[in-house]
Protein backbone atom coordinates (compact mmCIF):
# COMPACT_ATOMS: atom_id res chain seq x y z
CA UNK A 1 0.00 0.00 0.00
CA UNK A 2 2.73 2.23 0.94
CA UNK A 3 4.57 1.73 -2.51
CA UNK A 4 0.83 2.78 -4.23
CA UNK A 5 0.79 5.73 -2.57
CA UNK A 6 4.04 6.76 -3.27
CA UNK A 7 3.79 6.02 -7.01
CA UNK A 8 0.21 7.55 -7.60
CA UNK A 9 1.70 10.61 -5.41
CA UNK A 10 4.67 10.74 -8.03
CA UNK A 11 2.48 10.54 -10.89
CA UNK A 12 0.68 13.93 -9.87
CA UNK A 13 3.92 15.72 -8.42
CA UNK A 14 6.18 14.59 -11.76
CA UNK A 15 5.02 17.79 -13.29
CA UNK A 16 5.67 19.97 -10.44
CA UNK A 17 8.73 21.42 -10.32
CA UNK A 18 10.24 21.88 -7.35
CA UNK A 19 12.22 25.09 -6.98
CA UNK A 20 13.15 24.71 -3.12
CA UNK A 21 15.55 21.67 -4.14
CA UNK A 22 16.91 23.59 -7.77
CA UNK A 23 17.11 26.84 -5.81
CA UNK A 24 19.37 24.51 -3.15
CA UNK A 25 21.39 22.49 -5.51
CA UNK A 26 22.01 25.51 -7.59
CA UNK A 27 23.49 27.64 -4.42
CA UNK A 28 25.70 24.41 -3.83
CA UNK A 29 27.20 24.48 -6.93
CA UNK A 30 27.85 28.08 -7.23
CA UNK A 31 29.84 27.40 -3.33
CA UNK A 32 31.18 24.46 -5.04
CA UNK A 33 33.14 26.15 -8.39
CA UNK A 34 33.48 29.04 -6.70
CA UNK A 35 35.74 27.48 -4.04
CA UNK A 36 37.40 25.17 -7.28
CA UNK A 37 37.66 28.13 -9.02
CA UNK A 38 40.29 29.66 -6.68
CA UNK A 39 42.39 26.82 -7.85
CA UNK A 40 43.12 28.88 -11.17
CA UNK A 41 42.96 32.31 -9.49
CA UNK A 42 46.04 31.40 -7.30
CA UNK A 43 48.18 30.25 -11.03
CA UNK A 44 49.94 33.70 -11.19
CA UNK A 45 50.95 34.00 -8.01
CA UNK A 46 51.73 30.58 -7.97
CA UNK A 47 53.56 30.77 -10.84
CA UNK A 48 55.83 32.78 -9.88
CA UNK A 49 56.62 31.30 -6.40
CA UNK A 50 57.29 28.13 -7.32
CA UNK A 51 58.36 29.45 -10.75
CA UNK A 52 56.19 27.02 -13.18
CA UNK A 53 56.56 26.83 -16.16
CA UNK A 54 52.68 27.28 -18.58
CA UNK A 55 53.10 23.26 -18.91
CA UNK A 56 53.32 23.24 -15.37
CA UNK A 57 50.65 25.45 -14.45
CA UNK A 58 48.39 23.43 -17.02
CA UNK A 59 49.10 19.87 -15.41
CA UNK A 60 47.56 21.30 -12.07
CA UNK A 61 44.53 22.02 -13.88
CA UNK A 62 45.08 18.54 -15.65
CA UNK A 63 45.03 16.42 -12.37
CA UNK A 64 41.78 18.20 -11.18
CA UNK A 65 40.03 17.86 -14.64
CA UNK A 66 41.69 14.47 -15.60
CA UNK A 67 40.13 12.91 -11.82
CA UNK A 68 36.69 14.69 -12.08
CA UNK A 69 36.24 13.45 -15.82
CA UNK A 70 37.32 9.81 -15.11
CA UNK A 71 35.05 9.68 -12.01
CA UNK A 72 31.98 11.31 -13.18
CA UNK A 73 30.43 8.41 -15.87
CA UNK A 74 31.62 5.94 -12.85
CA UNK A 75 29.20 7.17 -9.95
CA UNK A 76 26.93 7.92 -12.50
CA UNK A 77 26.41 4.49 -13.61
CA UNK A 78 26.52 3.26 -9.86
CA UNK A 79 23.83 5.50 -9.03
CA UNK A 80 21.64 4.55 -12.23
CA UNK A 81 21.38 0.74 -10.68
CA UNK A 82 21.77 2.00 -7.11
CA UNK A 83 20.72 5.78 -5.86
CA UNK A 84 22.94 7.23 -3.69
CA UNK A 85 20.85 10.13 -1.97
CA UNK A 86 23.74 11.30 0.57
CA UNK A 87 26.55 11.42 -1.95
CA UNK A 88 26.00 15.36 -1.98
CA UNK A 89 27.27 16.34 1.03
CA UNK A 90 30.24 13.77 0.96
CA UNK A 91 31.29 15.46 -2.54
CA UNK A 92 31.48 18.54 -0.29
CA UNK A 93 33.60 16.54 2.18
CA UNK A 94 36.36 16.10 -0.43
CA UNK A 95 36.15 20.15 -1.93
CA UNK A 96 36.64 20.48 1.98
CA UNK A 97 39.66 18.98 2.44
CA UNK A 98 40.67 19.63 -0.86
CA UNK A 99 40.41 23.57 0.16
CA UNK A 100 42.15 23.10 3.53
CA UNK A 101 45.14 21.14 1.68
CA UNK A 102 45.19 23.75 -0.85
CA UNK A 103 45.61 26.48 1.85
CA UNK A 104 48.71 24.66 3.07
CA UNK A 105 50.26 23.76 0.23
CA UNK A 106 54.30 25.09 -0.66
CA UNK A 107 55.35 22.49 -2.90
CA UNK A 108 54.27 21.18 -6.53
CA UNK A 109 53.13 17.89 -5.21
CA UNK A 110 50.89 19.30 -2.66
CA UNK A 111 49.59 21.19 -5.10
CA UNK A 112 48.54 18.03 -7.27
CA UNK A 113 47.30 16.63 -4.31
CA UNK A 114 44.90 18.90 -3.53
CA UNK A 115 43.96 18.86 -7.17
CA UNK A 116 43.07 15.26 -7.17
CA UNK A 117 40.89 16.06 -3.94
CA UNK A 118 38.69 18.82 -5.25
CA UNK A 119 38.32 16.83 -8.61
CA UNK A 120 36.90 13.95 -6.22
CA UNK A 121 34.57 16.34 -4.48
CA UNK A 122 33.61 17.52 -8.42
CA UNK A 123 33.83 13.76 -9.62
CA UNK A 124 30.41 12.67 -7.21
CA UNK A 125 28.98 16.66 -6.84
CA UNK A 126 28.35 16.98 -10.57
CA UNK A 127 26.18 13.77 -11.65
CA UNK A 128 24.77 13.49 -8.45
CA UNK A 129 23.15 17.23 -8.77
CA UNK A 130 22.16 16.78 -12.41
CA UNK A 131 19.95 14.07 -11.46
CA UNK A 132 18.31 15.64 -8.71
CA UNK A 133 17.81 18.53 -11.24
CA UNK A 134 16.05 16.39 -13.01
CA UNK A 135 13.88 14.83 -10.35
CA UNK A 136 12.50 18.60 -9.33
CA UNK A 137 12.31 19.62 -12.97
CA UNK A 138 8.48 18.85 -13.25
CA UNK A 139 9.21 18.19 -16.69
CA UNK A 140 10.79 21.54 -17.71
CA UNK A 141 14.03 19.85 -18.11
CA UNK A 142 16.08 22.54 -19.95
CA UNK A 143 15.23 24.95 -17.48
CA UNK A 144 16.51 22.40 -14.25
CA UNK A 145 19.16 21.74 -16.08
CA UNK A 146 20.22 25.76 -16.75
CA UNK A 147 18.96 26.67 -13.10
CA UNK A 148 21.93 23.89 -11.69
CA UNK A 149 24.29 24.78 -14.21
CA UNK A 150 24.13 28.86 -13.67
CA UNK A 151 25.05 28.21 -10.23
CA UNK A 152 28.27 26.86 -11.03
CA UNK A 153 28.67 29.80 -13.87
CA UNK A 154 28.62 32.31 -10.95
CA UNK A 155 30.80 30.15 -8.34
CA UNK A 156 33.09 30.47 -11.47
CA UNK A 157 32.76 33.89 -11.77
CA UNK A 158 32.84 35.09 -8.53
CA UNK A 159 36.11 33.00 -7.77
CA UNK A 160 38.29 35.15 -9.65
CA UNK A 161 36.56 38.21 -7.10
CA UNK A 162 36.69 36.52 -4.19
CA UNK A 163 40.86 35.47 -5.03
CA UNK A 164 41.81 39.11 -6.13
CA UNK A 165 39.65 40.24 -2.98
CA UNK A 166 40.66 37.93 -0.24
CA UNK A 167 43.89 35.37 -1.59
CA UNK A 168 45.80 37.96 -3.55
CA UNK A 169 45.65 40.55 -0.24
CA UNK A 170 45.68 37.97 2.63
CA UNK A 171 47.89 35.28 1.08
CA UNK A 172 47.29 31.58 0.38
CA UNK A 173 46.64 30.64 3.66
CA UNK A 174 43.07 32.77 3.53
CA UNK A 175 41.59 29.86 1.63
CA UNK A 176 40.96 27.44 4.83
CA UNK A 177 38.24 30.25 5.42
CA UNK A 178 36.71 29.24 2.62
CA UNK A 179 36.24 25.74 3.97
CA UNK A 180 33.32 27.37 6.31
CA UNK A 181 31.38 27.60 2.77
CA UNK A 182 31.97 23.94 2.22
CA UNK A 183 30.47 23.54 5.90
CA UNK A 184 27.60 25.04 4.98
CA UNK A 185 26.72 23.09 1.60
CA UNK A 186 27.39 19.66 3.58
CA UNK A 187 24.47 21.25 5.98
CA UNK A 188 22.35 22.54 2.66
CA UNK A 189 22.90 19.16 0.80
CA UNK A 190 22.13 17.09 3.28
CA UNK A 191 18.48 17.89 3.23
CA UNK A 192 18.10 17.66 -0.40
CA UNK A 193 19.68 13.78 0.22
CA UNK A 194 16.78 13.62 2.74
CA UNK A 195 14.43 15.04 -0.33
CA UNK A 196 16.01 12.65 -2.96
CA UNK A 197 15.66 9.71 -1.04
CA UNK A 198 11.94 10.00 0.43
CA UNK A 199 10.68 12.28 -2.72
CA UNK A 200 13.15 12.11 -5.77
CA UNK A 201 13.96 8.34 -6.56
CA UNK A 202 9.74 7.67 -7.08
CA UNK A 203 9.71 11.25 -9.23
CA UNK A 204 12.12 9.96 -11.19
CA UNK A 205 10.81 6.51 -11.34
CA UNK A 206 7.42 7.93 -12.59
CA UNK A 207 8.53 10.34 -15.11
CA UNK A 208 10.82 7.48 -16.99
CA UNK A 209 7.17 5.98 -17.80
CA UNK A 210 6.28 9.02 -19.07
CA UNK A 211 9.22 10.23 -20.93
CA UNK A 212 10.29 7.38 -23.17
CA UNK A 213 13.17 6.79 -25.69
CA UNK A 214 12.85 8.77 -28.88
CA UNK A 215 12.23 6.65 -31.97
CA UNK A 216 15.56 6.18 -33.71
CA UNK A 217 17.77 3.53 -34.38
CA UNK A 218 20.77 2.56 -32.00
CA UNK A 219 23.35 4.37 -34.57
CA UNK A 220 21.31 7.41 -34.95
CA UNK A 221 21.80 7.57 -31.06
CA UNK A 222 24.72 6.89 -31.39
CA UNK A 223 25.87 8.89 -33.83
CA UNK A 224 24.28 11.98 -32.16
CA UNK A 225 25.92 11.16 -29.15
CA UNK A 226 29.19 11.71 -30.86
CA UNK A 227 28.14 14.65 -32.39
CA UNK A 228 27.20 16.43 -29.04
CA UNK A 229 30.80 15.22 -27.96
CA UNK A 230 32.37 16.76 -30.78
CA UNK A 231 30.47 20.08 -30.04
CA UNK A 232 31.13 20.20 -25.87
CA UNK A 233 34.98 19.63 -27.45
CA UNK A 234 34.68 22.66 -29.52
CA UNK A 235 33.66 24.15 -26.32
CA UNK A 236 35.44 23.04 -23.61
CA UNK A 237 38.82 23.63 -25.20
CA UNK A 238 37.96 27.21 -25.97
CA UNK A 239 36.88 27.91 -22.17
CA UNK A 240 39.49 25.94 -20.89
CA UNK A 241 42.26 28.36 -22.78
CA UNK A 242 40.02 31.29 -21.36
CA UNK A 243 39.80 30.13 -17.51
CA UNK A 244 43.22 28.73 -17.73
CA UNK A 245 45.31 31.85 -19.63
CA UNK A 246 43.11 34.89 -19.99
CA UNK A 247 45.26 36.64 -17.09
CA UNK A 248 47.88 35.64 -18.12
CA UNK A 249 47.30 36.93 -21.57
CA UNK A 250 45.85 40.25 -20.54
CA UNK A 251 48.97 40.92 -18.27
CA UNK A 252 51.53 39.85 -21.41
CA UNK A 253 49.57 41.86 -24.38
CA UNK A 254 48.07 44.62 -22.44
CA UNK A 255 50.15 45.08 -19.02
CA UNK A 256 47.22 45.01 -16.62
CA UNK A 257 47.61 44.25 -13.00
CA UNK A 258 46.44 40.97 -11.72
CA UNK A 259 43.57 42.32 -10.11
CA UNK A 260 42.87 44.31 -13.16
CA UNK A 261 43.18 40.40 -15.06
CA UNK A 262 40.44 38.65 -12.08
CA UNK A 263 37.70 41.51 -12.93
CA UNK A 264 38.46 41.09 -17.12
CA UNK A 265 38.02 37.01 -15.82
CA UNK A 266 34.98 38.32 -14.21
CA UNK A 267 33.70 40.13 -17.54
CA UNK A 268 33.78 37.36 -19.48
CA UNK A 269 32.82 34.59 -16.80
CA UNK A 270 29.45 36.58 -15.00
CA UNK A 271 27.89 36.37 -18.98
CA UNK A 272 28.50 32.74 -19.35
CA UNK A 273 26.03 32.56 -16.31
CA UNK A 274 23.24 34.68 -17.84
CA UNK A 275 23.49 32.59 -21.15
CA UNK A 276 23.45 28.77 -19.78
CA UNK A 277 20.13 29.93 -18.39
CA UNK A 278 19.00 31.49 -21.45
CA UNK A 279 20.22 28.11 -23.15
CA UNK A 280 18.10 26.08 -20.74
CA UNK A 281 14.89 28.16 -21.46
CA UNK A 282 15.01 28.54 -24.80
CA UNK A 283 15.55 24.84 -25.67
CA UNK A 284 12.09 24.15 -23.43
CA UNK A 285 10.44 26.18 -26.29
CA UNK A 286 12.38 25.78 -29.10
CA UNK A 287 13.74 22.83 -29.43
CA UNK A 288 17.19 22.00 -28.39
CA UNK A 289 18.66 21.37 -31.09
CA UNK A 290 18.06 25.28 -32.59
CA UNK A 291 19.82 26.14 -29.53
CA UNK A 292 22.63 24.08 -30.00
CA UNK A 293 23.01 25.02 -33.50
CA UNK A 294 22.69 28.96 -32.35
CA UNK A 295 25.13 29.01 -29.83
CA UNK A 296 28.10 27.71 -31.10
CA UNK A 297 27.78 29.05 -34.18
CA UNK A 298 27.02 32.67 -32.92
CA UNK A 299 30.19 32.89 -30.73
CA UNK A 300 32.50 32.48 -34.08
CA UNK A 301 32.70 35.87 -35.46
CA UNK A 302 33.52 37.31 -31.49
CA UNK A 303 36.04 34.52 -31.47
CA UNK A 304 37.73 35.31 -34.59
CA UNK A 305 37.97 39.29 -33.44
CA UNK A 306 39.34 38.41 -30.01
CA UNK A 307 42.50 37.99 -31.11
CA UNK A 308 43.42 41.50 -32.93
CA UNK A 309 40.75 43.27 -30.53
CA UNK A 310 42.06 45.90 -28.07
CA UNK A 311 41.90 45.85 -24.50
CA UNK A 312 38.76 47.76 -24.32
CA UNK A 313 37.41 45.61 -27.35
CA UNK A 314 38.90 42.15 -25.60
CA UNK A 315 35.88 42.95 -22.64
CA UNK A 316 33.47 43.65 -25.23
CA UNK A 317 33.94 40.51 -27.48
CA UNK A 318 34.49 38.78 -24.24
CA UNK A 319 30.98 39.36 -23.20
CA UNK A 320 29.45 38.37 -26.02
CA UNK A 321 31.55 34.57 -26.71
CA UNK A 322 30.66 34.13 -23.03
CA UNK A 323 27.07 34.94 -23.45
CA UNK A 324 26.69 32.83 -26.67
CA UNK A 325 28.70 30.03 -26.60
CA UNK A 326 27.29 29.15 -22.84
CA UNK A 327 23.76 28.40 -24.22
CA UNK A 328 24.49 25.48 -25.93
CA UNK A 329 25.74 23.12 -22.49
CA UNK A 330 22.48 23.10 -20.55
CA UNK A 331 20.92 22.31 -24.31
CA UNK A 332 23.66 19.29 -25.00
CA UNK A 333 23.46 17.66 -21.73
CA UNK A 334 19.17 17.41 -22.21
CA UNK A 335 19.29 16.62 -25.50
CA UNK A 336 21.33 13.83 -24.51
CA UNK A 337 19.17 12.95 -21.73
CA UNK A 338 16.54 12.18 -23.94
CA UNK A 339 18.24 10.50 -26.34
CA UNK A 340 18.78 7.84 -23.20
CA UNK A 341 16.04 8.74 -20.77
CA UNK A 342 16.84 5.66 -18.37
CA UNK A 343 20.58 6.47 -18.13
CA UNK A 344 19.94 9.80 -16.46
CA UNK A 345 23.09 9.18 -14.08
CA UNK A 346 25.46 7.73 -16.63
CA UNK A 347 24.92 10.40 -19.77
CA UNK A 348 25.30 13.23 -16.84
CA UNK A 349 28.28 12.02 -15.75
CA UNK A 350 29.86 11.19 -19.37
CA UNK A 351 29.37 14.23 -20.59
CA UNK A 352 30.21 16.67 -17.25
CA UNK A 353 33.04 14.23 -16.85
CA UNK A 354 33.91 14.37 -20.84
CA UNK A 355 33.78 18.56 -20.49
CA UNK A 356 36.09 18.42 -17.37
CA UNK A 357 38.82 16.41 -18.98
CA UNK A 358 38.60 18.21 -21.90
CA UNK A 359 39.22 21.17 -19.83
CA UNK A 360 42.10 19.66 -18.34
CA UNK A 361 43.23 17.88 -21.71
CA UNK A 362 43.14 21.61 -23.29
CA UNK A 363 44.82 23.22 -20.35
CA UNK A 364 47.51 21.52 -20.75
CA UNK A 365 48.03 21.33 -24.27
CA UNK A 366 47.27 25.06 -24.81
CA UNK A 367 49.93 25.33 -21.89
CA UNK A 368 52.24 23.56 -23.91
CA UNK A 369 51.74 25.58 -26.97
CA UNK A 370 52.27 28.81 -25.37
CA UNK A 371 55.72 27.81 -24.08
CA UNK A 372 56.64 26.85 -27.45
CA UNK A 373 55.30 29.59 -29.68
CA UNK A 374 53.36 32.90 -27.37
CA UNK A 375 50.12 32.98 -25.48
CA UNK A 376 48.94 35.60 -28.14
CA UNK A 377 49.18 32.19 -30.26
CA UNK A 378 46.93 30.32 -27.82
CA UNK A 379 44.36 32.81 -28.94
CA UNK A 380 44.64 32.75 -32.74
CA UNK A 381 44.30 29.00 -32.27
CA UNK A 382 41.71 28.62 -30.37
CA UNK A 383 39.47 31.08 -32.16
CA UNK A 384 38.46 28.75 -34.87
CA UNK A 385 36.86 26.21 -32.46
CA UNK A 386 33.51 27.09 -32.94
CA UNK A 387 33.37 26.22 -36.40
CA UNK A 388 32.91 22.66 -35.32
CA UNK A 389 29.09 24.18 -34.65
CA UNK A 390 27.79 23.34 -38.33
CA UNK A 391 27.76 19.32 -36.92
CA UNK A 392 25.14 20.26 -35.18
CA UNK A 393 22.78 20.16 -38.40
CA UNK A 394 23.57 16.21 -38.26
CA UNK A 395 21.57 16.01 -35.15
CA UNK A 396 17.69 14.65 -35.36
CA UNK A 397 14.94 16.82 -34.23
CA UNK A 398 13.66 15.71 -31.13
CA UNK A 399 11.62 18.48 -30.07
CA UNK A 400 8.57 17.68 -32.07
CA UNK A 401 8.70 13.77 -31.12
CA UNK A 402 8.68 14.77 -27.59
CA UNK A 403 5.50 17.31 -28.28
CA UNK A 404 3.76 14.31 -29.95
CA UNK A 405 5.09 12.11 -27.21
CA UNK A 406 3.48 14.53 -24.48
CA UNK A 407 0.15 14.98 -26.62
CA UNK A 408 -0.07 11.45 -26.90
CA UNK A 409 -0.05 10.85 -23.04
CA UNK A 410 -2.26 13.66 -22.59
CA UNK A 411 -5.15 12.29 -24.78
CA UNK A 412 -4.75 8.53 -23.13
CA UNK A 413 -5.14 10.38 -19.33
CA UNK A 414 -8.08 11.72 -20.55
Amino acid sequence: MTTSRQTALADNTVYVTTFTVLFAISFCHLLNDMMQSLLAALYPSLKERLELNFAQVGLITATYQFTASLLQPLVGLYSDKRPIPFSLPLAMVFTLVGLLTLSIAHTYSLLLTASVLVGLGSAIFHPESARVARMASGGRFGLAQSFFQVGGNFGQALGPLMAAAIVLNFGQGSIAYFALMALLSVTILYNVGVWYKHHGIARIKAAAKIHRAPDLSSSQITRAILVLLALIFSKQIYFSGIQSYYTFYLIHRFGVSVQAAQIYLFVFLAPVAVGTLLGGIAGDKFGRKYVIWFSVLAALPFSLLLPYANLFWTGILSVFIGLTLSASFPAIVVYAQELVPGKIGAISGLFFGFAFGLSGLGAAALGWVADRTSIEYVYVLCSYLPILGLLAALLPDLHTARKEQVLVTATAKE
